[in-house]
């Protein structure tokens, strides 16, 4: 069947799940080493898309790891905050694990012209901390909130933010207001390196569509991305990372 079979499985698809598996067991994916973050993530898209379309006649089955999901970084491509509780329960499911120990949420970029604000971060983080009240997340974490946003989110969450994610290529050195409320407020701060949009809707499409021929690619639309990684707390050695993704065939 390959592509074909694929296609025709897409066509009559109203959802489409993406999962990795560990990154770590692919050997490297680009020439260039280390990708960007969004090199990676067409490429593992890419990847994976190719290898099920080749072996869809043997196994139309997900592929899955048997390993203890840790740590998560949820990417909200639209504007849905129960996007939320699909990828978590979804993560959960197919690990094989009933808590995630943490998640970082990254919610879908705001219009040009538009700042972050609370109101904005609030339905996510409500669905969030239904997440920890069901047992589902032990704890939540934001991303590229400056001092001000975490205090407002701080004062008003009735589960408080556990870290705050700082991109380090726009800030060379942590804010000292925000390295100060942080500490204050037991609120860890990690670095990373993600753009502002890690997967586009565009991107996306394009990747499909190179994946899997002849596809009606501008109908699918992501809604979001999952990025989780396995850590070894003693050593701090990444033992396992991958993706899983979430697609949506718009019916019109």
């Amino acid at each position: 069947m390959g592509t074909e079979g694929a296609r025709a499985l897409l066509e009559r698809a109203g959802t489409l799940t993406l999962q990795t598996g560990n990154l770590l067991n692919w050997g490297c994916l680009r020439k260039k080493c280390p990708a960007t973050p969004g090199e990676e993530v067409r490429d593992c898209i890419q990847k994976t898309l190719t290898e099920w379309s080749s072996k869809i006649s043997q196994d139309q089955n997900q592929l899955l790891i048997p390993v203890c999901l840790k740590i998560a970084k949820l990417f909200i491509v639209g504007s849905n905050s129960s996007s939320i509780r699909d990828a978590v329960d979804l993560a959960c499911s197919a690990l094989g694990i009933a808590q995630l120990d943490s998640v970082i949420i990254v919610p879908p970029p705001v219009e040009d012209g538009t700042n972050l604000s609370l109101e904005y971060l609030q339905p996510y983080w409500k669905e969030l901390e239904n997440l920890v009240q069901n047992k589902k997340i032990v704890a939540i974490g934001t991303s590229d909130l400056d001092k001000t946003l975490l205090e407002q989110l701080y004062l008003w969450a009735q589960v408080k933010p556990s870290s705050n994610q700082v991109n380090l290529a726009s800030c060379c050195v942590m804010p000292p207001d925000l390295t100060a409320f942080a500490k204050e407020c037991d609120i860890q701060l990690l670095t990373h390196n993600d753009p502002k949009e890690l997967l586009c809707e565009a991107s996306f499409q394009e990747v499909l569509q190179e994946s899997i021929q002849n596809m009606k690619a501008n109908k699918w639309i992501p809604l979001w991305l999952l990025r989780y990684s396995v850590i070894v707390k003693s050593r701090g050695i990444i033992k396992s990372k991958g993706y899983i993704l979430q697609a949506k065939r718009n019916a019109s």
